[in-house]
């Protein structure tokens, strides 16, 4: 079990392995704008042949794991796990597009919009609005990490998680509202080659910033 003073000591740690995992993670997608976007992301999105859509999907599943594992090494207490998790989630997701910005100048503003996950749909919004969703996953990994360092049997009340519950699945919503209204609309599966194909057309037109915030 860590302590107030191990934890903190861990913290620049794990700052530096979800940095890291930002930088690797903007260098494969350097590559596939590349070869994808030789002139620039912009929607409409380019199909992606259906092995690389593939090896995308396996890609992001792994790095899911690899942002799970470390919590799991440094302790077996389930909240602790979920608190360094959302910390290295937010750190990764934040640096990744420091990168981005420092490799490509992109995203040219913070109201830019681009592809935000490819699973189980393609999820889209402003870079702002992952931007403060990693902001704020963040602040609860710490302030977990903090309350069970002073109190080792601190548990955020059944109130506590359906609002955090409830909070993710509104937030969900804004990022596949219209990909998925417009796939329905073509009648596409959700199979990620596919569901690419069928998004050819798609532009972004629409946030939902009031039931985001």
């Amino acid at each position: 079990m860590t302590t107030a003073r191990s934890w903190k000591a861990l913290l620049p740690w794990m700052t530096a392995f979800a940095v890291a995992m930002a930088f690797l993670e903007s260098a494969v997608v350097v590559d596939l704008r590349a070869l994808y976007y030789p002139q620039g992301f912009a929607f409409p999105l380019v199909a992606l042949d259906r092995r690389i859509a593939a090896t995308e999907l396996v890609r992001e599943l792994g790095t899911l794991v690899m942002l799970l594992a470390p919590g799991a090494l440094l302790t077996r207490r389930r909240l602790e796990r979920f608190a360094w998790f959302c910390y290295g989630f937010a750190v990764w997701d934040l640096f990744y597009y420091v990168f981005l910005k420092a490799i490509l100048g992109w995203p040219v503003s913070l109201f830019t919009w681009d592809i935000l996950f490819l699973l189980p749909v393609v999820w889209v919004g402003p870079v702002l609005a992952p931007c403060l969703v990693s902001v704020g996953l963040a602040a609860l990994g710490l302030l977990l990490l903090h309350k069970r360092a002073q109190a080792p049997t601190f548990r955020p009340s059944k109130r506590h998680w359906s609002a955090l519950v409830a909070s993710g699945v509104l937030l969900l919503y804004t990022f596949m509202e219209e990909p998925l209204h417009h796939l329905h609309a073509k009648g596409s599966g959700l199979r990620a080659d596919a569901a690419m194909m069928a998004l050819q057309d798609y532009l972004p037109a629409h946030f939902d910033w009031p039931v985001f915030l």
